[in-house]
């Protein structure tokens, strides 16, 4: 299966909604605690080395995050270190990009998530406690979302609902959000200790899932939130990311301080049904290919993308 190696630590990988082949990953050197980053657009190909550069962007800051745009194949969004989100054309040569900076965010964005039903906006969620709204074609934010009483790791678009979203905070909560509204619709007091990522179930707009620093995964039916609808045990430390299946309704991938990525379904008893150990430092980014079913990538501390088939080795060449 494919292997980049980067030449900083990975924060953030994710597949291309227009081309099967194609992913873009986020690093940060030092750990993204204190000097440059690189978004790396990589293509996959059917012989070794099996997946190559096509080409790639330097950041003064970690770069944390990128989504792709949902309406033009070539540009993707970053969020930077430095408070500021960066819009990229990858059609475009190095020295032509950034297209666009918005310097607004306080403190580092440590996501982004581009709105896959309107397909004309994007969020970003910072460590200054907020999340903004972005139009790509206005020069300013066009709403800032601020309840949250601590750093905000993630904020991700219901798949059906344009106008509504989740974010995810180190305060320990979820809140739902209808931008059409002034506050945010329903708080979940989801885990005792900080929530660090959050997704919504791609067959079911009323289920989401959250990762906690309490090594759990949980998933959430809006409708009756009080007690989750399942409790995911079987990390060993902090659960950095999870990801819901774009082609099964009750798989759920998520990666770990622990290094492993595994994958559950929380339908079943037994709901852990996969374990990957294939990175050496911590696992923080994971993606799951919309166009190929079973087709998934992660990166980590260790420098490292990988790419495989649900099944298969990471590892295995």
């Amino acid at each position: 299966m494919p292997v980049f190696k980067a030449p900083f630590n990975g924060y953030s990988v994710k597949f291309s909604p227009f081309y099967e082949s194609r992913l873009a990953v986020a690093t940060a050197q030092n750990f993204g605690i204190l000097g440059n980053g690189k978004i790396h657009v990589l293509e996959l190909s059917p012989g070794p080395p099996g997946v190559t550069e096509s080409v790639s962007f330097d950041t003064a800051d970690a770069v944390y995050d990128v989504s792709w745009s949902e309406s033009h194949d070539s540009v993707l969004i970053a969020a930077i270190g430095d408070g500021s989100v960066k819009i990229y054309d990858t059609a475009l040569p190095p020295p032509s990009n950034p297209i666009r900076s918005f310097q607004e965010h306080a403190r580092e964005v440590h996501s982004v998530d581009y709105n896959p039903t309107r397909r004309d906006s994007f969020l970003t969620a910072s460590w200054d406690d907020t999340v903004k709204l972005w139009a790509v074609d206005r020069p300013a934010s066009i709403r800032t979302f601020k309840e949250h009483a601590y750093c905000v790791y993630q904020a991700v678009w219901n798949p059906k609902h344009g106008d509504v979203f989740a974010s995810a905070s180190g305060d320990c909560t979820v809140r739902i959000w209808d931008v059409r509204e002034p506050g945010s619709t329903m708080i979940i007091p989801g885990h005792d200790f900080e929530i660090l990522s959050c997704d919504w179930n791609k067959y079911d707009d009323c289920v989401l899932a959250t990762s906690s620093v309490d090594k759990t995964i949980k998933v959430w039916d809006v409708r009756s939130y009080r007690v989750p609808v399942a409790v995911l045990n079987g990390h060993g430390y902090a659960v950095r990311k999870v990801k819901f299946s774009p082609h099964r309704r009750s798989l759920v991938a998520s990666c770990s301080y622990d290094m492993s990525v595994c994958l559950w379904d929380y339908m079943v008893e037994d709901a852990l049904v996969g374990r990957y150990d294939h990175h050496t430092e911590f696992a923080v980014g994971i993606d799951m290919s919309v166009l190929v079913e079973g087709l998934m990538a992660s990166t980590g501390w260790d420098e490292l993308v990988y790419v495989w088939q649900q099944g298969m080795d990471p590892r295995a060449s």
